[in-house]
Protein backbone atom coordinates (compact mmCIF):
# COMPACT_ATOMS: atom_id res chain seq x y z
CA UNK A 1 0.00 0.00 0.00
CA UNK A 2 1.22 2.91 -1.39
CA UNK A 3 1.71 6.14 1.50
CA UNK A 4 -0.09 9.28 0.36
CA UNK A 5 1.88 11.97 0.03
CA UNK A 6 0.34 14.90 -1.27
CA UNK A 7 1.81 17.17 1.36
CA UNK A 8 5.50 17.03 0.45
CA UNK A 9 4.70 16.98 -3.55
CA UNK A 10 2.63 20.17 -3.27
CA UNK A 11 5.98 21.32 -0.91
CA UNK A 12 7.92 20.95 -3.57
CA UNK A 13 5.77 22.39 -6.35
CA UNK A 14 5.53 25.66 -4.21
CA UNK A 15 9.01 25.86 -3.17
CA UNK A 16 10.18 25.80 -7.36
CA UNK A 17 7.58 27.93 -7.61
CA UNK A 18 8.90 30.23 -4.77
CA UNK A 19 6.11 31.06 -3.42
CA UNK A 20 5.63 31.35 0.43
CA UNK A 21 2.77 29.23 1.73
CA UNK A 22 0.73 32.80 2.32
CA UNK A 23 0.92 33.37 -1.35
CA UNK A 24 -0.41 29.48 -1.86
CA UNK A 25 -2.96 29.84 0.58
CA UNK A 26 -4.56 33.29 -1.64
CA UNK A 27 -4.49 31.46 -4.67
CA UNK A 28 -6.43 28.77 -3.68
CA UNK A 29 -8.55 30.59 -0.96
CA UNK A 30 -7.29 28.89 2.02
CA UNK A 31 -5.07 29.38 5.02
CA UNK A 32 -1.56 29.77 5.26
CA UNK A 33 -2.33 27.46 8.06
CA UNK A 34 -4.21 24.33 5.75
CA UNK A 35 -1.09 24.55 3.36
CA UNK A 36 1.12 24.24 6.17
CA UNK A 37 -0.90 21.45 7.48
CA UNK A 38 -0.67 19.79 4.22
CA UNK A 39 2.68 20.14 4.31
CA UNK A 40 3.80 18.58 7.35
CA UNK A 41 1.24 15.66 6.42
CA UNK A 42 -1.41 16.27 9.65
CA UNK A 43 -4.10 16.87 7.05
CA UNK A 44 -4.90 16.59 3.05
CA UNK A 45 -6.28 18.97 1.07
CA UNK A 46 -10.04 19.03 0.21
CA UNK A 47 -11.02 16.58 -2.72
CA UNK A 48 -12.19 19.66 -4.82
CA UNK A 49 -8.90 21.44 -4.34
CA UNK A 50 -6.69 18.65 -5.80
CA UNK A 51 -7.53 19.62 -9.26
CA UNK A 52 -7.47 23.12 -8.66
CA UNK A 53 -3.95 22.63 -7.22
CA UNK A 54 -2.37 20.19 -9.79
CA UNK A 55 -3.78 22.91 -12.63
CA UNK A 56 -2.01 25.61 -11.06
CA UNK A 57 0.90 23.55 -11.38
CA UNK A 58 0.69 21.99 -14.78
CA UNK A 59 0.86 18.02 -12.93
CA UNK A 60 -1.63 15.59 -12.81
CA UNK A 61 -3.53 14.74 -9.76
CA UNK A 62 -2.16 11.57 -10.53
CA UNK A 63 1.59 13.00 -9.42
CA UNK A 64 0.15 14.89 -6.10
CA UNK A 65 -0.99 11.33 -5.19
CA UNK A 66 2.10 10.17 -5.96
CA UNK A 67 0.56 7.43 -8.78
CA UNK A 68 3.01 8.84 -11.10
CA UNK A 69 5.62 11.71 -12.07
CA UNK A 70 4.61 14.71 -13.80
Amino acid sequence: MRTIAVGSKIKTLRTEHRMTQEQLAAVLGVTPQAVSRWEVAKAYPDLELLPVIAAYFSVSTDFLLGLMDP
